[in-house]
Order: C-alpha cells, then sequence, then structure tokens
C-alpha cells in the first residue's frame, strides 16, 4: 500500500486548505483512514480519522473547523481545513489500516503565517 498525500502550502490565518491523499497497491476497501499531524517540537497527534463506514472522529483541536471525507471508490481521503490558525502549522500525514497493516504517506506541509 502506498500513500500519497498533496494539498500542503503556505496560507494565511483564517485560510482553507484541502488536503489530498489517494491509497494506491489496494484490492478491497481500506478500514480507516486518518490524517495525522506533527509540528516542530512536537509529537505526531491524530487530526481526524474515518472508517470505511463512515465513522468518523476529530481531535478537539479542530473540531469545527476541519471536516475528513473519503471516496471509497478512489481509494482516496480529503481533509478540508478551514479558519486555519498558526498552531494548526505542521507536517501532515495520511495514515491507513488495511488488512492488519499500517501505513504512512510522506507528509505535506502546511504553513499557517501572515
Amino acid at each position: 500500500v502506498q500513500l500519497q498525500a498533496s494539498g500542503g502550502g503556505l496560507v494565511q490565518p483564517g485560510g482553507s486548505l484541502r488536503l489530498s491523499c489517494e491509497a494506491s497497491g489496494v484490492r478491497y476497501s481500506i478500514s480507516l483512514m486518518a490524517w495525522y499531524r506533527q509540528g516542530t517540537g512536537r509529537q505526531r497527534e491524530l487530526v481526524a480519522s474515518i472508517t470505511s463506514g463512515g465513522s468518523i472522529n476529530y481531535a478537539d483541536s479542530v473540531k469545527g473547523r476541519f471536516t475528513i471525507s473519503r471516496d471509497n471508490a478512489k481509494n482516496t481521503v480529503y481533509l478540508q481545513m478551514n479558519s486555519l490558525k498558526p498552531e494548526d502549522t505542521a507536517v501532515y500525514y495520511c495514515n491507513s489500516y488495511y488488512y492488519g497493516g499500517e501505513y504512512w504517506g510522506e507528509g505535506t506541509l502546511v504553513t499557517v503565517s501572515s
């Protein structure tokens, strides 16, 4: 399984970005897809997750601002990020669980700064 994330970049506070992560090398539905992030000097933390059945979980810090979704036919997960804050600055990683294995993408940098 390979995960390719895209959509990061520089955005001003209050702005929006949409991250995408496409999984390849899979033949069946991926049970869980998620986004994590790691800021400088901080531990990697879960941002949001979504199961193949549509159950969703968010970190408290992003509730009401971020929306996770997925297209099972395309094996792609999205993260719509609105009302971005400087503290959202981090490398965002795509993560998935597939038939007992855990997989990570390389990450995409999101910088929120004026």
